[in-house]
């Protein structure tokens, strides 16, 4: 992923330089647990350890690698071609009895589990961000909106606590993911373990704190990484609902709520008056490239009996981009949310541009409860609905000078009806059920 779209600490874990650290780490952990069965010399095995850890992290060279790659035309044999030069003859017992997807696979998982730990913590965030604007703005009303046309009243926190709700679904699933990906493999040629033994992989296993892959064949099954990427997608999906959410409020029409604009920010090349959305556009644009990984997912899947490496191409950049991209995308959608700026005024005014129209559905009812049938009721209140749309005129006033509506509920009732704050009456039964009774009032 280029940098601009990139947090250093999540691309670092799919920089070559840690990839490679990350094989050897694998290759160690194996031999060490050969050793403790009398494999291999645990002489040796010491020895091993004891040379990488003098040489430190310039050890493992990605160039020379590179280098021998180009003849062997094998990432793998190349990693471990290039161990025999630095580390002597002792490496000979590195990757004993082990196929290449038992180390690229265990690796990957490693890689995956990690990637999601930092996940999580931006998902943290931005549920935190989320909860406490949804509690500043629990009671402050604005006009619910269905098709883009105004709807009835509700209230801008409970916009936000539905993204909470979302995003909490969504690190609900990334956990169920990362138990999917977290399995490690090292069963040998074609998952048997005939050259070498199941105990190596579940020492190896503990190690990381993986799982062991109950049928590997020769690979971990890449359903588990699908679901892994279908976990990413959702996430997008949510991020991009948000964003999408920020850019319709920040529309001059609305004006409900913006961006914060930065000291010396430059909206337009050629418009100095310009406050844009870019953020949020920004966060649409990656999401949907989170969302692409999902159909190679699904189609790395399906390999050729124990296993080919068409997965391999699709993966060494869907996983990386995709991990990176939705990083950087939680990290920028907190910030966004942190810094909201929130215009409860415009809300308010743009609740009554309607000049009560949103009150339609109540009106209608209490003419149903008054012994009128529904459709009955309907057509009064929508020919009064109407002329308030088409000319402009308040909607009570309309149906106060309406005799078939008074002469049923009286001008009184009618005026109670238009009381606003009865739509959000049960907003505080919401927030408690869930977040908790702190947050009913």
């Amino acid at each position: 992923m280029i940098p601009r779209y990139s947090r250093p600490e999540m691309a670092d874990l799919f920089a070559p330089k840690a990839r490679l650290a990350l094989w050897l780490e694998v290759e160690l952990a194996a031999a060490e647990a050969m050793a403790e069965l009398g494999l291999v010399p645990a002489g040796d095995v010491a020895t091993l350890r004891r040379k990488v850890a003098e040489a430190g992290p310039a050890l493992v060279d990605p160039e020379r690698i590179e280098e021998i790659e180009r003849t062997t035309r094998h990432d793998v044999i190349a990693f471990l071609t290039h161990l025999e030069e630095r580390l002597g003859p002792e490496a000979r017992w590195l990757h004993l009895g082990m196929t290449s997807s038992d180390l690229l696979d265990t690796a990957l998982a490693i890689q995956l589990v990690r990637a999601t730990d930092l996940l999580l913590e931006g998902v943290d965030r931005l549920l935190a961000a989320l909860r406490r604007r949804a509690l500043e703005h629990r009671d402050t009303p604005c006009i619910g909106r269905s098709h883009g046309i105004h709807a009835e009243p509700t209230s801008f926190g409970l916009k936000l606590l539905g993204h909470w709700a979302e995003f909490r679904r969504c690190r609900d699933r990334l956990v169920t993911a990362r138990g999917e990906v977290a399995t490690c493999a090292i069963s040998g040629p074609v998952g048997t373990f005939a050259s070498v033994p199941p105990e190596v992989e579940a020492t190896v296993a503990r190690r990381f704190g993986l799982a062991v892959e109950p049928v590997s064949t020769q690979v971990i099954p890449r359903d588990r990484h699908a679901a892994f990427h279908c976990a990413l997608a959702l996430l997008a999906s949510a991020v991009e609902r948000l964003a999408t959410e920020i850019r319709h409020l920040q529309r001059t029409e609305v004006g409900e709520a913006e961006e914060f604009f930065h000291a010396g920010q430059k909206g337009s090349s050629a418009m100095p008056h310009k406050r844009n959305p870019v953020l949020s556009e920004n966060l649409c644009g990656l999401a949907r490239m989170i969302r692409a990984a999902v159909t190679p997912a699904l189609e790395n899947v399906v390999l050729w009996h124990e296993r080919d490496i068409s997965h391999s191409s699709v993966e060494r950049v869907m996983l990386p981009d995709a991990c990176i991209l939705a990083d950087f995308a939680l990290d920028r959608l907190a910030g966004l949310v942190e810094r909201l700026v929130v215009y409860p005024e415009r809300m308010r005014r743009n609740l009554e541009a309607t000049r009560g129209l949103y009150n339609s559905q109540r009106v209608l009812l209490a003419l149903t409860d008054a012994g009128l049938p529904r459709q009955e009721a309907y057509v009064l209140v929508q020919r009064n609905a109407m002329r308030a749309f088409e000319d402009g005129r308040s909607f009570l006033d309309l149906l106060l000078a309406d005799p078939e509506v008074v002469g049923r509920l009286g001008p009184e009732r009618l005026r109670e009806l238009f009381d606003p704050r009865w739509h959000l009456r049960r907003v505080g039964e919401i927030f408690e059920r869930v977040l908790g009774p702190e947050a009913a009032s």
